[in-house]
């Protein structure tokens, strides 16, 4: 386990439902990327029959409007090591290769993009003080 962290994804309610998963899937893998030991662990069950876990901890989806999302990224950068920041801006919808994405992001500056969704771990009260007052998406 990790010392005290929290994670939280944060993603705009009025995206299509579809787009709503896709946003969040992204985003986790971001942050499993940058901690892996959010998940990885594998577990075995009476019959021998094992699987990696999803997760070691809860995972709240929260809602809230792409400009407060674009607030509360700008309000976490710069990044430290003892924590995790996964935007997931607009413009990357129209992109269809990674290579895309790699090559126009340094063209872009964030506090001007759409942000979709963000993903943040790190220290429990930071990510707390960030989030605090946001819903749960349902």
């Amino acid at each position: 386990m990790l010392p005290d962290i929290r994670l939280a994804i944060v993603i705009n309610p009025a995206l299509p439902l579809g787009l709503i998963a896709n946003t969040a899937g992204a985003i986790s893998i971001g942050l499993g990327a940058k901690f892996p030991a959010l998940a990885a662990r594998q577990l075995t069950d009476r019959e021998e029959r094992t699987i990696d876990i999803s997760s070691n901890m809860p995972v709240p989806i929260l809602q809230a409007d792409a400009e407060t999302i674009r607030s509360l990224l700008l309000k976490t950068l710069p990044v430290g090591n003892d924590r995790a920041i996964v935007p997931f801006p607009a413009f990357a919808r129209s992109l269809h290769d990674y290579r895309e994405y790699e090559a126009t992001f340094p063209n872009c500056d964030l506090a001007d993009e759409v942000i979709d969704g963000l993903g943040l771990v790190g220290p429990s009260k930071w990510v707390k003080s960030l989030t605090g007052s946001l819903k749960l998406l349902r």
